[in-house]
């Protein structure tokens, strides 16, 4: 008997719950397929941020290409260094292009009202977005 892959099956594979848990230097990273959500917290200086953010660029691209539910990031970072900025602008155009085509995402991104070089970093960051884009203090 010669049974044929069936090929949903490898969506629901590439479709994985992905987590990385936060470390000094790294931001705590859970994306759900289920839910069309992707949550990022913590700071951002990993020693490779190429190595760090690969797996999550790459999971963002397969949602998109997967999955027709919108894509919802809400993001509470503290710091990035400049490779982490470079990598979050990856995700962001990712999200353009998406929008482009139609597809709904969007981003919320929290912040601590004391912080405002976090403020102004997302600020820059939602001058380069068409797609909704929110800026809020968190509690």
């Amino acid at each position: 008997m010669n049974i044929q892959p069936d090929m949903d099956l490898k969506t629901d594979i590439d479709l994985k719950i992905l987590t990385i848990a936060g470390g000094q230097s790294t931001p705590t990273i859970h994306c759900d397929p289920a839910l069309g959500l992707m949550t990022m917290q913590g700071d951002s200086y990993p020693e490779n941020s190429f190595e760090f953010f690969s797996e999550i660029i790459s999971w963002v691209e397969q949602f998109l290409q997967q999955s027709s539910l919108p894509l919802h990031l809400e993001l509470r970072l503290i710091y990035m260094n400049t490779s982490s900025v470079k990598a979050m602008m990856d995700i962001f155009d990712l999200l353009e292009a998406a929008h482009e085509q139609a597809r709904a995402v969007s981003v919320c991104w929290y912040y601590d009202p004391e912080n405002e070089r976090v403020v102004e970093l997302a600020e820059e960051f939602k001058e380069d977005c068409t797609f909704p884009f929110d800026i809020k203090p968190h509690d």
